[in-house]
């Protein structure tokens, strides 16, 4: 990389000329993305979607380094995600924000306030994914943003501790320390402590559902409604979705590796509800839940799962299974009109749950 780039104007210059390019190449005709990214990919009764498949092909351009604990190499991971992420963002949705402290297992954490336009009286406890390695509250603003505008309700996004630095059971005890200290507030955030729900991506689905978990069996109150965005619910057992979707389709088996093995350190029971939340031993009386998978997804299986035994037990679910999508499409809000078409649905389910 040429030293010019080092600065942080020339990371700016850099950052809008691969938007621009990336934006460029979603805008053109569909024949023409066609040729770039070769025929449809089918599998497993699914067709990969148009968008998805042109994002795909332009990170073969440009290949994610391994994922490795050694600081350095993890240090420019979480950077690039983030970066990845902001880029993809495109023109975030108006909420008004405000960036605040929430308390954590073991003290302060960084969270962010959304307030949208339209208010509804509920909040949303927000937990990013990467994986408990990666993310933060950067890598999640547009989602946040867009989700806020169209469920109405306040978004509090968490800035949980990440490992491999606080493995399992940190990121857990963060997010249900910051969960009910958040409800322990509703007045100051002026919102309905009755009307608080949790919700996130990937990693940030399983911290809900085990918070959900966790507030029910502490006798503490539930949240009024989970929102699981393709959750990690089970370490346990790889269903098959883990091995049709593992290469190739921006959740690889090997970084997926790498998360598990980061969080879990070396002595956590995959067994354990709050590893598994798809192993508690009772699934009576949770929340609500909202659970959005992705056809061309590892973690799809998991998260259907885990929908199908709520509602064996007679939680209410709303399962929605995007058939195109790959794991991550809600952070692809600026090139993919699909991606932020899913969003402003999830956002009105959301509306719809809390109402």
């Amino acid at each position: 990389m040429p030293e010019s780039w080092n600065s942080a104007s020339d990371r700016t210059v850099r950052g809008l000329a691969e938007a621009g390019l990336v934006a460029a190449a979603f805008a053109l005709p569909a024949a023409v993305k066609r040729r770039i990214t070769g025929p449809p990919v089918h599998r497993d009764g699914h067709t990969l979607d148009a968008d998805a498949h042109m994002l795909l092909t332009l990170a073969k351009a440009r290949p994610r380094p391994a994922l490795s604990s050694e600081p350095h190499v993890l240090s420019a991971a979480r950077a690039e995600l983030t970066r990845t992420a902001m880029l993809m963002a495109g023109r975030p949705a108006s909420a008004h924000t405000e960036d605040i402290s929430v308390q954590g297992a073991d003290g302060p954490l960084r969270a962010r306030l959304y307030v949208p336009t339209h208010e509804s009286g509920a909040l949303l406890v927000f937990f990013h994914g990467g994986g408990w390695v990666q993310g933060d509250l950067e890598s999640h603003d547009a989602p946040c943003r867009l989700l806020a505008e169209t469920s109405g309700a306040r978004i509090v996004a968490v800035e949980y501790r990440l490992a491999p630095e606080f493995p399992f059971p940190t990121p857990v005890h963060d997010a249900y320390a910051s969960y009910l200290d958040i409800v322990s507030r509703a007045a100051e955030f002026a919102v309905d402590p009755a009307r608080i729900a949790v919700g996130g991506d990937s990693a940030g689905g399983h911290l809900s559902a085990v918070v959900s978990l966790r507030a029910r069996d502490d006798g503490y109150p539930s949240p009024a409604a989970q929102l699981l965005i393709y959750p990690a619910t089970d370490f346990h057992e790889r269903r098959p979705s883990r091995t049709t979707f593992g290469e190739g389709f921006f959740l690889t088996e090997a970084n997926m590796n790498f998360y598990e093995r980061s969080f879990l350190g070396e002595n956590s029971d995959r067994l354990d509800p709050w590893v598994s939340p798809l192993r508690a031993q009772s699934h009576n009386d949770l929340p609500p839940a909202i659970v959005v998978t992705a056809g061309f997804d590892p973690l799809r299986d998991e998260g259907e799962a885990y929908a199908q035994l709520l509602r064996d037990n007679g939680v209410r679910v709303v399962a929605r299974r995007y058939p195109g999508f790959i794991h991550g499409f809600v952070n692809v809000l600026g090139p993919s009109a699909r991606s932020r078409s899913a969003v402003v649905e999830i956002g009105g389910m959301l509306r719809a749950l809390l109402s």
